[in-house]
């Protein structure tokens, strides 16, 4: 009896949806890497153990219709600098293209890329990726890559700040994917 009123409350919703425009909605943005698994181990390659580190590759799929744009923050949500909510950011990059699916491994480290993407200094006021570096006492930090797909492209520049890169894009996220990885030397 019970399978039988789930049924019918799927096939209800199914419907409605279908009535309401439409198909039902197939799967949200996803973001994912070849060179580690979500929630895995990040390669010593790809953090602060290595002095030549660089950035990982990361593929996404599923990217919502109308995207113009998308934004990338990479932050360790475990550190509470200073004994405040701020935490540290490791990579920030915007107008990375909406016909992107992509970042390749290595991405340099320069304001301005040729596709017209934009980085701004991270928490030690450097342009670029910056690999994690947790130091081995204490538990694995998480890394949350966080991926937004835009309607617009940010009218920002390089010197732009971490926080107002996130009030540009308030209002115009379409989707949002997220990865995240633990590393500790």
């Amino acid at each position: 009896m019970r399978n039988a009123v789930l049924l019918m409350a799927s096939l209800s919703l199914a419907f409605a949806q279908q009535k309401a425009g439409g198909p039902p909605p197939g799967p949200g943005l996803t973001i994912t890497s070849p060179d580690f698994e979500d929630g895995g181990i990040i390669p010593n390659k790809f953090t602060q153990s290595d002095p030549m580190a660089v950035s990982p590759k990361l593929d996404w799929t599923h990217v919502p219709m109308g995207t113009v744009s998308f934004t990338l923050i990479l932050h360790d949500p475990d550190v509470a600098l200073m004994r405040k909510t701020d935490d540290v950011l490791h990579w920030m990059i915007f107008n990375i293209p909406g016909t992107a699916h992509e970042l390749p491994q290595g991405v340099p480290a320069s304001e301005k890329l040729p596709d017209g993407s934009v980085q701004i200094k991270g928490t030690r006021n450097m342009v670029g990726f910056m690999g994690p570096g947790a130091p081995a006492t204490g538990p694995y930090h998480h890394y949350t890559f966080e991926l937004f797909a835009l309607d617009t492209k940010l009218d920002l520049g390089p010197d732009a700040t971490r926080a107002a890169v996130i009030d540009a894009i308030q209002g115009h996220i379409l989707g949002k994917a997220v990865l995240e990885a633990r590393f500790h030397r």
